[in-house]
């Protein structure tokens, strides 16, 4: 498969040349076109710095990446952040078309577009609600919503289930498998949930503590489309936790413990 993200050698600091942090460490990692990866590690590790560099919100020190544009008529790459990153004086409606107005696409075909995802989430009946008045799960459709109605060639995703209850991510993880499975969409999905990310990936990157580098690059080859929870009864799935898990205890536990 084309490679879709190329990262080579990338390197990123924080801080003054003599105080300097050190939060990635020469990370190399190809994403192919189409292809859904989520990467995990501890916290701290440069997970979300990484992403931050794709979306072009940080700066690398060193090292390079490059994001293959194939659809000159798409946006090429966007971010769903942790937590619901609604706009609270919008309506569910002019949330979710939001990117599109910024797109230009004309208003009435912007609010077809919108309504159609909104729809697909199962939010007709709040459309012209403000998100003070949904629930945190249903603020997280919105994003999600908003970030498909845009159509990117890439989604850059960081940890956006991980405030959320177990029952409400599980559903929003099943909705999300959906969408992608439609769309074909290049997904790099960051995660503390080990769970997770064998539940969506094609491959799971397993990133080290700080100063953050690739320790595994592991395939999961569950056949989809996929159900999450006969999926999780598989033992294969056990054997596959148990196995990340282990690369990532060593790194865990020096975090925790300082």
């Amino acid at each position: 498969m084309t490679s879709k993200i190329t990262i080579s050698d990338l390197s990123v600091r924080f801080g003054d040349a003599a105080t300097a942090l050190l939060a990635l460490d020469r990370v190399s990692l190809q994403v192919a076109a189409g292809e859904f990866v989520c990467i995990v590690g501890p916290s701290g590790c440069g997970k979300t710095t990484l992403l931050r560099v794709l979306a072009g919100l940080q700066p690398a020190q060193s090292g390079s990446f490059t994001v293959q544009r194939d659809d000159s008529t798409r946006p090429l790459s966007a971010m769903v952040f942790q937590g619901a990153a609604v706009f609270p004086w919008m309506t569910v409606l002019d949330n979710v078309a939001y990117g599109l107005r910024n797109r230009q696409i004309a208003y009435v075909e912007r609010n077809r577009i919108a309504r159609e995802w909104i729809a697909r989430m199962g939010l007709e009946h709040f459309s012209e609600s403000y998100p003070h008045q949904l629930s945190g799960g249903m603020q997280q459709r919105v994003g999600l919503a908003r970030a498909f109605a845009y159509n990117p060639e890439v989604l850059l995703m960081d940890e956006p289930f991980g405030a959320l209850d177990a029952q409400t991510r599980l559903l929003l993880q099943e909705t999300l498998l959906t969408l992608w499975q439609a769309s074909h969409m290049t997904v790099l999905f960051v995660t503390h949930s080990i769970d997770e990310a064998l539940t969506l990936a094609d491959r799971v990157v397993v990133m080290s503590a700080r100063p953050g580098h690739i320790l595994a690059d592991e395939p999961i080859t569950f056949a989809r489309p996929r159900e999450v929870l006969s999926l999780r009864a598989d033992p294969r799935f056990g054997e596959l936790f148990a196995r990340v898990w282990g690369l990532l205890r060593s790194e865990v536990e020096p975090v925790t413990m300082r």
